[in-house]
């Protein structure tokens, strides 16, 4: 169907344009929303005639937009949500709930305004983008967090704050929290490889993310039972492999 644009639509065209879409698409959203004619002769002599008014109109409203995204640059809604230890959402965060933030900071927007391509389902911050007119779009930063507290540290460092450890942790805090759980740490005497094929002293345990050049593990040996459980409640629990431990 082809119609006439009453203002500017993204990746579509500006005011004043004749553009081709899908008829769904107008009907359905182009049209009863009133941004766009069907492109008859008799709404071709309308829009010409009110041309001149809508362009004026439509500078008002943009100068009017940029002011409230000048005041809007570099604003930070936080919100706290239940998440996993690796940082999942349980739930998701979504347009409506950032406008709702978005609100409670004092500039007022509703979902349709909030541009997203899926909702967000992990902690951290993740940009999103707020259209205040057609021709004027403002980048806002969604905080999310399990606490204020790990949002106010989210802001500082820029990083999502979760309970797993990353890759490139230092040895240390893998000692450390071996020494909090009471564990034995000890040197690994078998890589991976040897330890899937193993015959003596296996045990099913999990894996703990350590340096790649002095990994450490703990001693869980199946006469340590009440050291199993606490090291299976603990962060350093991850997929389950077979490591031969020295004993």
């Amino acid at each position: 169907m082809q119609i006439i644009l009453l203002e500017r639509i993204e990746k579509l065209g500006q005011m004043g344009d004749l553009v081709n879409v899908k008829t769904g698409y107008a009907r359905n959203f182009l049209i009863p929303q009133g941004k766009a004619l069907r492109a008859t002769k008799a709404n071709t002599e309308r829009f010409e005639a009110e041309r001149a008014q809508r362009e004026a109109n439509n500078l008002e409203l943009r100068k009017d937009a940029e002011t409230e995204a000048g005041k809007m640059k570099g604003l930070a809604v936080s919100m706290v949500r239940a998440a996993s230890e690796m940082g999942q959402l349980f739930g998701s965060v979504t347009s409506r709930d950032i406008a709702d933030a978005v609100t409670e900071a004092g500039f007022t927007i509703d979902r349709n305004q909030v541009i997203m391509d899926r909702s967000i389902k992990t902690l951290g911050l993740t940009e999103a983008r707020v259209r205040l007119h057609p021709e004027v779009v403002v980048t806002i930063i969604v905080n999310i967090a399990r606490s204020l507290a790990e949002a106010e540290t989210q802001l500082k460092t820029g990083i999502a704050v979760t309970g797993e450890i990353t890759d490139d942790a230092p040895e240390a805090v893998e000692v450390e929290a071996a020494l909090k759980l009471k564990l034995k740490p000890v040197k690994a005497t078998a890589t991976i490889a040897q330890a899937s094929h193993a015959k003596n002293h296996l045990f099913k345990t999990d894996q703990i993310k350590t340096g790649a050049l002095s990994p450490v593990f703990f001693d869980l040996s199946p006469t340590s039972p009440q050291l199993t459980k606490a090291f299976t409640n603990s962060p350093c629990y991850k997929k389950p492999w077979l490591m031969k431990i020295p004993i």
